[in-house]
């Protein structure tokens, strides 16, 4: 048995399965079930191309190249330029949604235990307890996070057993399929398949050994796929899609997590349902804080070239915690516009920036070697550009 295959494996479940989970079936439910399937398979389908891609022009490097370094090598400064802005502002417009979500759940299980405080000192309290583990560094965000996960996998598999029974066809099939096209629902759906910026350290771990790394793309992301489609299917099978508790009245709610986690209580009255529904959505919200907030507090240590000890340390952590938590406090209910946000940054970092370096390097900068190469060719290429143009020119006019 390749445990170092399962490892990775396991790495990419864990990059690609969080808070963004939460926000699927909200975002899409207006599709229907049917809908959020054929939209879940399309999107892995161009987020795993955008992966290979990606693994495709790392290869043409040489090792510990990244993102930003590979846009350099292939489409030169303005590249480079691109991934770094794309690549700061996703990792900031995820931090904005994870602590709009989780100081939100946060407070409703305060509200629930009788405690009442308000929403802007619940965010404070959460930012600075669970900043604090990331500021402790990454041995320490590992064992809370193995820890998390464990228990956030167990949550998942009771939840999906016991709500199973509870299913109603005739829930399932709301919603209109000809929804599929809309602009939130994709973007949230991109977002919760935004594993690839990991595939450059995968090719270190795996020193190159290509059939490995697509197996560990493929299978990794595949299994996120299969969890959704089971999650959303418990999720708008139980919940309506109009009503006071309802798809629709949790949209509209300006705190969406806790406002899931409302109505759920509401719909269902099995106690054990309700206990793992706020473990479940607390959990997802947290590893995915513990690992964004550490990434970016990395990615600004190196960017600043400033070594994260000291007085250092502490000026990193309080740029990558105070500007989310200062607009978290202003606009408490962006949980899902920032994943709607963070969707349009992946557009360009996950499938604009991949297509475009791998079109430079095979055929205006020559930089393609003998070995592996993405199936598809010119053709595929651009579609993956055009579609990321498309669905950027409509995020713009939807966000404006």
């Amino acid at each position: 048995m390749d445990f170092k295959l399962i490892g990775c494996i396991l790495l990419i479940v864990g990059t690609t399965i969080g808070a963004g989970m939460l926000a699927l079936p909200i975002a899409t439910a207006q599709l229907g079930f049917v809908g959020s399937v054929l939209l879940l398979f399309g999107i892995w389908m161009v987020m795993t191309a955008g992966a290979l891609l990606i693994l495709e022009v790392n290869l043409w490097l040489p090792q510990n190249s990244h993102l930003i370094s590979m846009a350099k090598a292939t489409i030169g400064p303005i590249g480079q330029i691109l991934a770094w802005l794309s690549y700061l502002l996703l990792l900031y417009s995820l931090l904005c949604a994870y602590i709009a979500g989780g100081s939100d759940l946060f407070h409703n299980l305060l509200v629930i235990a009788g405690i009442n405080i308000k929403t802007g000192i619940a965010a404070v309290v959460f930012t600075c307890m669970f900043g604090l583990i990331v500021y402790l560094g990454i041995r320490v965000v590992d064992y809370v996070n193995r820890g998390l996960m464990v228990v956030k996998l167990g949550a998942y598999l009771l939840l999906i057993f016991l709500l199973l029974p509870l299913v109603n066809s005739a829930k399932l099939m709301a919603g209109h399929i000809t929804n599929i096209t809309s602009v939130t629902a994709v973007t949230v759906t991109i977002t919760a398949f935004g594993y690839a910026a990991i595939v450059p350290s995968l090719r270190i771990y795996f020193a190159g050994d290509v059939k490995k790394l697509k197996i560990a793309i493929f299978v990794g992301s595949f299994i996120p796929l299969i969890c959704y489609i089971f999650w959303d299917m418990v999720m708008m099978g139980v919940i309506p899609l109009t009503g006071s508790n309802s798809w629709m009245s949790i949209l509209q709610s300006t705190n969406s997590t806790s406002e899931l986690v409302n109505v759920l209580r509401a719909i269902v009255s099995y106690d054990s349902i309700n206990f793992f529904v706020k473990i479940f959505t607390s959990i997802c919200v947290l590893t995915s804080f513990l690992g964004v907030a550490l990434c970016l507090a990395d990615f600004l240590s190196d960017g600043l070239q400033l070594e994260k000890v000291g007085m250092n340390s502490i000026f990193i952590h309080l740029i990558v915690l105070l500007p989310p938590l200062v607009i978290t406090l202003f606009f408490p209910g962006i949980f899902i516009q920032a994943l709607q946000y963070a969707g349009v940054y992946s557009i360009v970092l996950l499938i604009l920036l991949p297509a475009w370096m791998a079109w430079n390097g095979r055929y205006r900068r020559h930089l393609a070697k003998e070995g592996y190469k993405l199936w598809g060719g010119r053709s595929l290429l651009i579609i993956l550009i055009l579609f990321s143009l498309v669905m950027l020119a409509r995020s713009i006019m939807d966000i404006f």
